[in-house]
């Protein structure tokens, strides 16, 4: 059974890849004081996470707190588990954004998936957003086409009628 975290108050809280373009592994991570929580996600899960905390803060006041700078991964990087599910609310009392992180398990386990639980401020929801935002437009190339991804080397595009794409 893996292990569940609670860092109500991290210091710093941020999305990386690790890789080249196609090949890259995406990871969330946060700290608070010296323990660094490491989880490894999807692309596909920073660019959500990227894209909801930019819909919520849009909806909230401003922050009156200044944005991090471009917070990177934190070495080593080394994943306590995959995630599987994510999920964000938001804790007006506290005003903090909760992020939470649920295992990935296969469905025959009978083990309840570890959780981890970030409660994070407006400005570092904010610097995840830019973060997440230039993550994604660091990958590859999108098919004009079919929008899959194009490899260095083109792809065999199924709407161009197995023609190559660069």
């Amino acid at each position: 059974m893996s292990r569940s975290f609670e860092l109500p108050a991290p210091d710093h809280f941020t999305a990386g890849a690790v890789g080249p373009p196609g090949e890259r592994v995406f990871y969330l991570q946060a700290r608070e004081a010296r323990r660094v929580v490491t989880l490894k996600c999807e692309k596909e899960h920073v660019r959500a996470l990227g894209e909801h905390f930019a819909e919520l803060l849009g909806k909230l006041p401003p922050a009156g707190s200044v944005v991090p700078r471009d917070p990177v991964l934190l070495e080593p990087v080394d994943a306590a588990w995959d995630v599987g599910a994510l999920g964000v609310g938001w804790d007006e009392a506290a005003d903090r954004i909760v992020v939470e992180a649920r295992e990935s398990v296969e469905p025959e386990e009978e083990a309840a998936p570890a959780t981890a639980r970030f409660r994070i401020t407006r400005a570092q929801a904010a610097a995840f957003v830019a973060r997440a935002q230039a993550l994604v437009r660091a990958g590859r190339p999108v098919c004009p086409m079919c929008r899959q991804p194009v490899s260095p080397g083109g792809h065999a595009c199924p709407q161009g009628n197995g023609h190559v794409v660069h």
